[in-house]
């Protein structure tokens, strides 16, 4: 067996690639900056946007309590935006408008963040599109509101109200909710075996100078690019699916997969085409799991497979509990579960897709419901951001040394003790 080698053999292969990173951010940016320019050249300009949230919000101004809809709003040229409506305004979530904004003397950073302008929906788009007509077909098939938001954000990528996404969040599962690169690999291996065994006869009788194994991953890929372009492409989904095409280009060629280098070089790919998602925190979550799991797999080379099958599932809820706490600082009893909840959730999500495919989506709406409605008695734990930054380092430095790998345990388990404290 040939050995696999690595991406960069030499500095210049390095430096080549810096150059073509540089030339690709630099096209990015250009383009970028030029709509910025064409946003804020006069005082208003027509906006084309889609609706992403919508919710009240109360504040006293005046000695008077004033009550308006705080929108946000993503538009069809990339930025995204946050304006105020009336409070009467109708739910007009993820319905497109088109709007008359006052951008105001933004800067180029806030523009690639995100930013408040003042507005004037001028029209609001009554043609349904296929996402809310697939989210019609879901709350057809459900009696509970709260059960229908999560199998839309499930299928969909609808955002979950705050009040769902703190249940979630204490019990440990947020990540099971938003999709991300753990649904798309979930999705990649439905497809494989959806088209293996009909591929299979039909390559023995007509086409067998053919690869399956290249035309399977040309089937898989075109599939996910359909339904991520589907789902306005969220940041956690581009990042995988960036990493399935680059991690099966290397491996055609031989080069090694599982190394940092490949991870490395999908995170730049990534933001010298898409610089926003620089600014984006649920890119960066997905991009820190799917570090921990590279770094899980190059320390523990030599180990058995059942021995990384069982491993696994507890060093990521470990490495990425400090990331939970320090953003949601949300936390209950039952948030190490989550380890058993990702498991199941493997075998959960295909057969919630079936079920829905066929009309009985709410056969699991009774475990769900239990699910939600636990009482978790959720402590709120307020832990400061250089912690997370004392992991962040020790991960690193983990990289090259064993001695860091074994205080990042050290640390963690420290970490985890403390949390836990916090509920008894």
């Amino acid at each position: 067996m040939l050995e696999k080698v690595s991406l960069f053999q030499t500095k210049r292969d390095f430096f080549n690639f810096f150059l073509l990173a540089c030339f690709l951010l630099s096209i990015s940016l250009s383009i970028e900056y030029y709509n910025f320019t064409q946003l804020t050249k006069f005082d208003s300009q027509l906006v084309d946007a889609t609706v992403l949230k919508q919710y009240s919000k109360t504040k006293v101004k005046k000695g008077k309590l004033k009550t308006y809809q705080v929108l946000k709003l993503k538009s069809h040229s990339g930025f995204t935006f946050y304006t105020t409506a009336s409070k009467t305004l109708k739910d007009i979530k993820f319905r497109d408008v088109t709007m008359e904004i006052w951008a105001g003397k933004i800067s180029f950073y806030e523009y690639m963040r995100s930013f408040y302008a003042f507005s004037k929906i001028l029209k609001i788009h009554e043609n349904p599109t296929y996402k809310s007509k697939l989210n019609t077909l879901i709350s057809k098939q459900h009696k509970s509101q709260d059960i229908t938001l999560v199998y839309q954000a499930l299928f969909t990528a609808k955002p979950l109200p705050i009040k769902l996404q703190q249940v979630f969040s204490t019990l440990g599962i947020s990540h099971l909710i938003a999709i991300s690169g753990f649904h798309l690999s979930v999705l990649s291996g439905i497809l494989f075996f959806l088209i293996k065994f009909p591929y299979k006869f039909l390559q023995k009788r007509f086409f067998p100078y053919r690869s399956f194994t290249v035309d399977s991953f040309i089937f898989i890929a075109i599939s996910l690019l359909v339904y991520m372009l589907f789902l306005d492409m969220p940041p956690s989904l581009l990042r995988a699916f960036v990493m399935l095409i680059v991690g099966f280009t290397l491996y055609d060629r031989g080069v090694k997969i599982i190394s940092m280098q490949t991870l490395f070089l999908t995170i730049i790919l990534i933001l010298v085409i898409f610089p926003r998602l620089c600014f984006n925190i649920g890119f960066w979550l997905s991009v820190a799991g799917v570090f921990y799991i590279f770094l899980f797999l190059l320390s523990s080379e030599g180990r058995s497979k059942l021995w990384k099958l069982l491993m696994l599932p507890l060093w990521l809820y470990f490495t990425m509990l400090p990331y939970s706490i320090v953003i949601f600082a949300n936390f209950s009893i039952y948030h190490p579960l989550s380890i058993i909840w990702t498991a199941l959730f493997t075998l959960f999500y295909p057969i919630a897709i079936f079920l829905h495919l066929i009309g009985n989506g709410n056969l699991f709406d009774p475990l769900l419901s239990l699910l939600m409605n636990l009482k978790t008695h959720m402590v709120t734990i307020e832990i400061d951001f250089k912690f997370l930054l004392i992991e962040i380092g020790l991960s690193l430095m983990s990289i090259y040394s064993k001695l860091f790998l074994y205080a990042l345990i050290l640390y963690l388990f420290g970490f985890f003790i403390y949390t836990i404290n916090n509920v008894t």
